[in-house]
């Protein structure tokens, strides 16, 4: 089994178990449920560094990238640097990560939040909504087109941008609609975890000018960010670079400025 399967498996579990705990309702009556979103879609388009800075404790590739920072000063820390916006990890079994991250995010920072998480329910929207995240991701690999379709659709309606990543021409192709705000390319093959380069330049001819082009995954020189903004990507995805230094934020700030040069 890959570890994409395992992963799934395990989230519907737990979404399950959530589901029984804190009924759509609830979700629906917090405090963050009304607030207006900010677009990350828009914020992209209108940058020229681009980049999406990620908290990241640990991955299934990686173990341990960093557990000693807090997510209040990271958080601070990408804002003071002038990212674009912010990705929370929210799975906890696999990443470290938990909502109450994205609650101390959003309290922390006006940055556009995306919660990154392994959406396989409707539910997990509402979540995102309720704990204050701005954008969602879906992941093409995972789901139908029709779940996609019903997804960003659900995201849409509670004012959420949805980013929408895929790894090859087939994912791509089965997931383009109008209910997206970004395609992003994930230069990491989920199955072995090796990381590329070359997906996001072959796949950038075959999405669409309307919508956002963001590459994530394995991005950690000025080099590649030039390279790939000549393959029209406006966004780019950066967690383990930043994460893995003694101050996420500072470490953020140094490649901003280098690469506005």
């Amino acid at each position: 089994m890959d570890i994409l399967t395992k992963i799934v498996n395990d989230k519907r579990i737990e979404v399950k178990l959530r589901k029984q705990l804190i009924p759509v309702s609830q979700l629906e009556r917090s405090v963050l449920f009304e607030r207006e979103t900010i677009s990350l879609a828009k914020k992209l388009k209108e940058s020229n560094t681009g980049i999406i800075a990620e908290h990241k404790r640990r991955s299934p590739s990686k173990a341990v990238i960093n557990q000693s920072f807090n997510v209040f000063d990271v958080a601070k820390g990408y804002e003071a640097a002038g990212v674009c916006g912010m990705s929370v990890l929210t799975d906890a079994k696999y990443f470290g990560g938990s909502l109450d991250d994205l609650l101390t995010a959003r309290a922390s920072c006006n940055l556009p939040l995306l919660r990154k998480e392994f959406i396989i329910d409707g539910y997990q929207i509402i979540e995102a909504k309720a704990y204050g995240a701005d954008v969602i991701l879906l992941i093409a690999a995972l789901l139908t087109r029709e779940e996609i379709k019903q997804f960003s659709e659900l995201a849409k309606s509670l004012n959420l941008d949805v980013l929408l990543e895929v790894h090859n021409e087939e994912e791509l192709n089965k997931s383009i609609m109008p209910s997206l705000d970004m395609l992003g390319v994930n230069n990491r093959n989920l199955k072995t975890f090796e990381v590329s380069l070359e997906t996001s330049k072959r796949l950038s001819t075959l999405i669409p000018n309307d919508f956002i082009k963001v590459s994530e995954s394995g991005i950690s020189s000025i080099e590649a960010i030039k390279t790939l903004q000549h393959y029209d990507y406006k966004g780019f995805l950066i967690g383990e670079h930043f994460m893995k230094t003694g101050h996420a934020g500072k470490s953020a700030q140094e490649f901003i400025e280098k690469l506005k040069i």
